[in-house]
């Protein structure tokens, strides 16, 4: 990505003017992103137009586990078997309205499974999830090599195995 743009954790930026055409996600930014942060619920990565100085997008990064038995057999067979393994989860990811269609969406994952994989090489970390709000969000994860728990159309992950292959 150009210069324009600079990634940067949520701190006392200016008042956020963001929509991206989803209600709760711009809610979530505005209203309840930094009480999040601050409490160590979730780490808030904002994507500043440095031209404008706004928010061109954004993405939440928290820990999470899941359940072995929601993981493929032929990927459980490998890991040892414990009831809960460990998760990072990308739980909100939006692109502003004036910024959509530039692949942005695209450049914040990839910044995030970054961030996940330089993660991964300080604490165990098996994979990387999320929950797709819809078909459309789904497919844009399908895209990136996520796949979808046993049982769970919506609930996404990629082994950190595969980002770090991919990454080399």
């Amino acid at each position: 990505m150009d210069d324009r743009y600079r990634v940067e954790v949520l701190g006392s930026q200016a008042k956020r003017d963001f929509s991206c055409g989803v209600d709760a996600l711009d809610r979530y930014l505005l209203r309840q992103a930094s009480q999040d942060q601050r409490k160590g619920v979730a780490v808030v990565y904002l994507l500043i137009d440095r031209e404008m100085e706004r928010v061109a997008g954004y993405y939440t990064l928290s820990t999470a586990s899941v359940r072995s038995d929601r993981l493929p057999e032929n990927m459980r067979v490998k890991l040892p078997r414990y009831e809960e393994l460990p998760t990072a989860l990308i739980g909100r990811l939006a692109v502003d309205l004036r910024y959509q269609g530039q692949k942005l969406g695209g450049f914040l994952l990839l910044d995030a499974l970054q961030r996940c994989l330089d993660t991964s090489e300080r604490m165990g970390l098996l994979a990387v999830t999320v929950d797709a709000k819809d078909d459309r969000a789904r497919s844009f994860y399908e895209a990136f090599e996520f796949r979808p728990f046993v049982g769970e159309e919506y609930h996404l992950y990629l082994p950190v195995a595969k980002i770090r292959s991919l990454a080399t």
